[in-house]
C-alpha cells in the first residue's frame, strides 16, 4: 500500500517562503554577472542617455570586443592564461598524485610526521617576502615557471585525494601486485583510471586557481608581455587610460567607447572560459568532492 505524504498549510507556507529565499538569493548572485555582460555590449549613446545604468539595452553593439581583440593585448594575455593553466594544471595533478598515493598507504614509514609537516603549512606560511626570495633565487622571476612552481601543490586538494584513494577497495591493488604490477604500475594502470572523478574535481580546483590568480603575476613579473589575462585586467579598472593599457596607439580609436565597457568586455572575456568548462564537469565535481571528502 502506498502512502500519500499531505503537507499541511504551514509547511505549504515555509516551501514557499525558501523558495522565494532561494530565488532571491539566485538573482543577487547572477545580477552581478548579467550586468557586466549588458555593459559590455551596449552603445556609449545609451549609456549616457540612461545615466551609465542600463539593465535592458534596446540596441546591442560588440564593438568594444571588437577593440580589445583589435589589439595584440588581451590575445597575449589570454595565451599566457591559457598556458599557465593547462600545463599548471597538469603538473598540479602530476605531483598531488604522487604525493597523495604513498601517504594513502598507513604502512609508509614515516607517514605521520609527513602529513603532519604538510598540514602545519595550512597553518603558517613563509610569508611574502621569504617567498620571494627563493623564487628570485631559482631564476624563476620574469618566466611563467613564477606564476606555476610556487603553488604547485596545495594541502587541501591533497588531503582529498589521499583520502579518495583510501577509499578505493585494496583487493584490487592486491591483485595487481599478484599479477606481477610495482605500485607505480599499479598507479598508473589501476588506481587512475578509477580516480578521474576526483582528477576532474581537482583538476577544476587547480585550473580556476590558476586561471583566477593575479598576484604572482604582480609579485614575479616585470615584462608586460607575460602578463596573464586577470593582471591586464586589474591595471584597466586601476588605470584612467585604457588605451595604454591595450596599447592602442591610436586612442581615437576608443573615443566612441566609454572606458568602463571596455573594462567591462575584458572582464566578460576573463570569466567566459571558466563558465564554459565548468557545466562539463559539474558531474565529476559534485562526486569526486562527496566521495573524496568522506572517508567510509
Amino acid at each position: 500500500m502506498a502512502f500519500v505524504l499531505h503537507k499541511t498549510k504551514s509547511d505549504r507556507v515555509v516551501d514557499a517562503a525558501l523558495y522565494v529565499s532561494l530565488a532571491a538569493f539566485a538573482l543577487s548572485t547572477l545580477f552581478p554577472l548579467y550586468y557586466v555582460v549588458v555593459m559590455s555590449i551596449t552603445p556609449f549613446s545609451e549609456v549616457l542617455k540612461n545615466g551609465g545604468f542600463v539593465v535592458i539595452p534596446s540596441k546591442v553593439t560588440l564593438e568594444a570586443y571588437t577593440q580589445i581583440f583589435s589589439s595584440p593585448r588581451i590575445p597575449e594575455a589570454l595565451k599566457v592564461s591559457a598556458t599557465v593553466t593547462i600545463v599548471g594544471t597538469a603538473l598540479n595533478l602530476l605531483v598531488t598524485t604522487l604525493l597523495a598515493y604513498p601517504l594513502s598507504k598507513k604502512a609508509m614509514p614515516g607517514r605521520n610526521a609527513i602529513l603532519l609537516a604538510i598540514v602545519f603549512t595550512m597553518l603558517f606560511s613563509g610569508g611574502i617576502i621569504p617567498t620571494y626570495l627563493v623564487v628570485s633565487g631559482l631564476g624563476l622571476t620574469n618566466t611563467l615557471g613564477a606564476l606555476i612552481v610556487p603553488g604547485l601543490v596545495s594541502t587541501f586538494n591533497m588531503l582529498i585525494m589521499k583520502t579518495y584513494f583510501e577509499n578505493l577497495p585494496s583487493e584490487i591493488e592486491d591483485a595487481a601486485h599478484v599479477d606481477g604490477c610495482s605500485d607505480m604500475q599499479t598507479l598508473a594502470r589501476i588506481i587512475l583510471p578509477l580516480s578521474m572523478p576526483i582528477m576532474a574535481t581537482l583538476g577544476l580546483f587547480y585550473g580556476v586557481t590558476h586561471w583566477n590568480a593575479y598576484f604572482g603575476g604582480i609579485m614575479y613579473l616585470t615584462d608586460k608581455s607575460l602578463y596573464p589575462i586577470q593582471v591586464v585586467l586589474r591595471n584597466m579598472i586601476q588605470t584612467p587610460n585604457v588605451s595604454q593599457e591595450l596599447q592602442i596607439v591610436n586612442a581615437a580609436e576608443l573615443n566612441t567607447l566609454p572606458p568602463e565597457t571596455v573594462k567591462m568586455a575584458t572582464v566578460v572575456v576573463a570569466v567566459l572560459p571558466v563558465l564554459a568548462v565548468y557545466p562539463f564537469l559539474q558531474k565529476y565535481f559534485i562526486k569526486g568532492m562527496l566521495i573524496g571528502a568522506v572517508k567510509g
